[in-house]
């Protein structure tokens, strides 16, 4: 069963920072099977977030989710992205199938 990580950026802090990060985050992401389906700018259609960007990666399993965030490889740079952005990162397996 699929699952996603949605991340919620609410503040940029080092956008070079951050590019540097997602150059570097793509290639642990792949490792694991996992797919970028969005990236960009956030509307709110309702409710009260700060979100103003993110991106979904759709990974072949919450096992998969897990393996990567949990990586040597994605933990040596996850720092990164806590230095260039605030953001909320969320795990969603897909009951919907």
């Amino acid at each position: 069963m699929v699952a996603y990580v949605v991340s919620a950026m609410s503040a940029m802090h080092d956008e070079a920072l951050m590019g540097e990060y997602a150059a570097v985050a793509g290639p642990t992401v792949a490792a694991h099977g996992g797919k970028m389906l969005a990236r960009g700018n956030i509307e709110v259609l309702d409710g009260d977030s700060p979100a103003r960007g993110g991106v979904i990666i759709e990974f072949p399993s919450a096992d998969a989710v897990r393996a990567w965030y949990t990586s040597p490889e994605y933990q040596k740079i996850v720092d990164m992205r806590f230095r260039a952005i605030t953001s909320t990162l969320l795990h969603y397996a897909n009951d919907a199938e």
